[in-house]
């Protein structure tokens, strides 16, 4: 499992020019599931994405987690994070989990970060999105369940 974390200001998702999604401070996953995912994946994710240290303290160093400053939580399915382009210039999606599978695994992500956050919304798993936020700092972590990177 992959994740790109966007510590954000304010961010929304729209499907065909309805807002779907949209939080103020916290964080924006852009989430994908790889074809060999399973739950001890999920839980390495989630537990990352829950615990990162990326909000100032009063020191002004990145020392807070999203729980600690009770934080939203905007979840967009995206498979295009196994994107491969190694060779050639398209990108080869063969390391991308199959969306049946993806879709379970990313409805349960969002299922259990809902245990521990109280504001957590959601893309729409499978649709054209367009996502605005406001990327604070900037910063953006990556993460990948297999320690890639």
């Amino acid at each position: 499992m992959r994740a790109i974390v966007q510590r954000v200001s304010e961010a929304r998702v729209k499907v065909e020019d309805s807002v779907i999604g949209e939080i103020n401070k916290g964080l924006l996953v852009l989430l994908g599931v790889g074809h060999d995912d399973d739950t001890k994946d999920l839980e390495y994710i989630k537990s990352k994405v829950l615990g990162l240290r990326i909000f100032e303290d009063e020191n002004n160093k990145m020392n807070l987690s999203l729980l600690d400053i009770e934080g939203e939580l905007l979840v967009v399915s995206q498979f295009t994070l196994y994107g491969d382009v190694r060779k050639g210039k398209r990108p080869n999606f063969m390391n991308a989990s199959s969306p049946d599978i993806a879709e379970g695994m990313y409805l349960n992500f969002v299922k259990e970060c809902k245990k521990e956050i109280v504001n957590v919304q959601t893309g729409k798993f499978g649709e054209h999105m367009d996502v605005q936020l406001v990327n604070d700092g900037p910063v953006t972590i990556m993460l990948d369940s297999k320690k890639i990177f």
